[in-house]
């Protein structure tokens, strides 16, 4: 039946909860984070819509309105909102106390209104800007949300009429609608959508973004924020935005200009302090074109004594600063800093230690370019006309065909990295034992017996078997690649445990396992077995030559097991990152491309190689990478001992050329 509700005004004092509001099971509708747009709506607005109320004893239960009652008691309790008491009235329409359709009109209330459609709210804070005289900051306020949000609703409400139809009639998507939103001018907007339409092709937002990028650059963009000073001081014309940092700067042309200026002034001022014949500048880098030049490195000199003395002091630091990165408690922007101080240390020393040849520099040049936001410089480059052929080769730092990695000597391992590396290959191996359980059970009782029946001298220092777990210690466990331990957890969520039952008797548990399959016995020896292996490996190969050739049957390929990734390549330094990608995996062109690169970068790069190798490398690099690993780590290969010296404390970085 219709029910007459009679307008009623009450103080907020005396509003409480009704039992029957559908919200009134849902707490969370009324937390104060979930409320904060609506206290900012009615503290500015006031009560827009009424509450709904039944009388309750001497109160008023708020049938329909929850949300808006908390945000009133927000206000009440809020000292610094104005005019919000538990005396201050506010409108309601009151229900008879007899109605017998109380949760019906709580309902009705809650799902009959129909969600505002994303134009209509877009175009409607555009209006408040533009008639209203409203700002960002004014509109945020009243509706409790960011400015941010703001601004994002008030450029689309502020897209070219005909497209905001286009989307109202579903001829584009909201997204489409959203994308012509990159560029201020209207008139552009309709120029740019009627040419994308006139054959009738469907719209899609990537190419009206692309579109619109041949019309200007924004302002807030990398390459726009760059010239701005020196566009706007040339006249260039600027699309102006309702909001700064969406304006155009619209004259690409000129834009262009001014950023191969900038670029040039650059590779100019790195030629004349590096002493290169020559400098030039491109917009971006050409793979292609580079391709074709050669490039030349700078070779190691005897620095004098005040160099010297600065190399020892850069050489203590690093030393210092390599323990501090090892605290697993630094905050990641303390670790970052720390990283981006190591770099920094490196290039200084590298640079008092380093130097290009007369001959070398007669010829090189340096070209900028922009890449991911700032000027890149690629120093030591030749060009094809200026190489060198072999009869009159100018030096042995010279790269004339651009394919070989720079030659910064060989990698030697840190102690530290060389322990945690053996600690890796321990527990590779140990997933290897747990996937052959028949061969592991074989040497396991090969060891058993021979221990005790031989000549008294151990086969294998490798396994443990006093039944004690190895403790497995490393300076980033967390950040290792996990495909071993993973590995070895399937092993034990195969295993049958159904004997290992504590509240049996040790005998009885004994007869149990006595009574388990053959196989399922290899299984339990050979993960036990496994979980003993140590970290021992690389150190003596004559003193325990059975481990290793066992390894070579059950694990000829440790990348089965183990991937090289970012924890591994971070504690490399730059010039061995180089020379791996370069001379190890044959990415020659990468590693020309790399040299101006941060160390970060370069360490991303490898991380994202390993762990699935790119579609354009060819079958022999693609090989090469499935196949690397640190020599100390490989199974059938050359023994550490012999082919990675370790070093006890780090060395000035020899990585290859660098932006300035």
């Amino acid at each position: 039946m219709t029910q007459a509700l009679k307008p009623v005004s009450v103080a907020i004092g005396d509003l409480v909860a009704h039992p029957a509001n559908v919200r009134s099971r849902s707490p969370e509708e009324y937390a104060p984070e979930n409320i904060a747009h609506l206290k900012a709506s009615i503290a500015v607005l006031g009560i827009i819509q009424p509450l709904l109320v039944q009388k309750i004893g001497g109160k008023f239960g708020v049938l329909a309105g929850g949300r808006r009652h908390a945000a009133l008691n927000e206000l009440v309790a809020d000292k610094t909102a104005k005019g919000f008491t538990v005396k201050t009235k506010v409108d309601c329409r009151l229900v008879p106390e007899n109605c017998d359709v109380t949760t019906a009109l709580s309902l009705a209330e809650n799902i009959t209104q129909a969600p505002m459609n994303a134009i209509d709210e877009f175009e409607a804070f555009a209006r408040m800007m533009e008639v209203d005289g409203q700002t960002p900051e004014t509109i945020a306020k009243t509706f409790g949300t960011t400015i941010a949000a703001v601004k994002g609703r008030l450029r689309y409400g502020l897209i070219h009429p005909d497209i905001r139809a286009a989307a109202r009639a579903k001829t584009i998507t909201l997204d489409t609608m959203k994308a012509f939103a990159e560029h201020p001018s209207q008139e552009v907007q309709r120029e740019v959508h009627e040419a994308l339409t006139k054959d009738g092709g469907y719209l899609q937002a990537y190419t009206v973004r692309q579109a619109l990028k041949s019309r200007g650059v924004q302002v807030s963009d990398d390459i726009g924020a760059f010239v701005r000073e020196d566009y706007e001081a040339r006249g260039g014309a600027v699309a102006a935005d309702l909001l700064e940092e969406h304006s155009v700067l619209e004259d690409a042309v000129l834009v262009e200009t001014i950023l191969l200026e900038k670029l040039g002034a650059a590779a100019e001022e790195a030629r004349m302090r590096l002493g290169f014949a020559w400098a030039d500048a491109v917009v971006r880098y050409d793979y292609a074109t580079m391709a074709d030049c050669g490039r030349v490195y700078p070779g190691q000199i005897e620095p004098d004594e005040a160099a010297q003395k600065r190399v020892d002091e850069i050489t203590a630091e690093l030393e210092r600063l390599q323990l501090e990165m090892e605290d697993e408690a630094l905050e990641d922007d303390v670790y970052n800093a720390l990283y981006e101080r190591v770099d920094t240390l490196e290039e200084e020393a590298r640079d008092l230690q380093e130097a290009y040849s007369a001959e070398d520099l007669a010829r090189a040049g340096v070209i900028a370019s922009w890449q991911g936001g700032q000027v890149t410089l690629h120093v030591g480059l030749v060009r094809p006309e200026d190489t060198v052929n072999e009869e009159g080769a100018r030096g042995s730092s010279s790269n004339q065909t651009g394919e070989e990695a720079p030659d910064a000597g060989e990698i030697t391992y840190p102690a530290s990295l060389a322990e945690d590396l053996k600690t890796e290959r321990a527990m590779a191996l140990g997933a290897a034992m747990a996937l052959h359980p028949e061969a592991t059970l074989d040497l396991t009782l090969f060891k058993l017996v021979s221990d005790v029946l031989g000549s008294g001298m151990s086969v294998t220092q490798a396994i443990k078997l006093d039944a004690r777990k190895e403790y497995r210690s490393h300076a980033k466990m967390d950040e290792i690649d996990g495909t071993s331990l993973e590995q070895a957890a399937v092993a034990h969520d195969a295993l049958d445990l159904s004997w290992l039952d504590d509240t049996r008797a040790p005998a009885d548990q004994f007869t149990a396992f006595r009574a388990l399959d053959v196989g399922e016995k290899a299984k339990l020896v050979a993960y036990a077995t496994a979980s003993t292996t140590q970290s021992c490996f690389a150190r003596d190969r004559q003193r325990d030559s059975l481990i290793y050739e066992f390894e070579i049957e059950i694990m000829p390929d440790i990348r089965a097991h183990w991937r090289p990734n970012a924890a591994l390549f971070n504690r490399f330094k730059k010039a061995w990152l180089l020379k791996i990608l370069g001379e190890d995996l044959g990415l020659a062109q990468e590693t020309v491309t790399l040299a101006s690169s941060s160390k970060k970068e370069i360490v991303a790069f490898c991380d994202k190689l390993f762990a699935e190798p790119f579609a354009t490398l060819t079958d022999a690099q693609r090989a090469a990478v499935a196949a690397w690993c640190p020599p100390m780590m490989q199974t059938a290969g050359v023994a550490c001992d012999e082919a990675a010296p370790i070093a006890k404390t780090p060395e000035p970085d020899g990585e290859v050329a660098k932006a300035a």
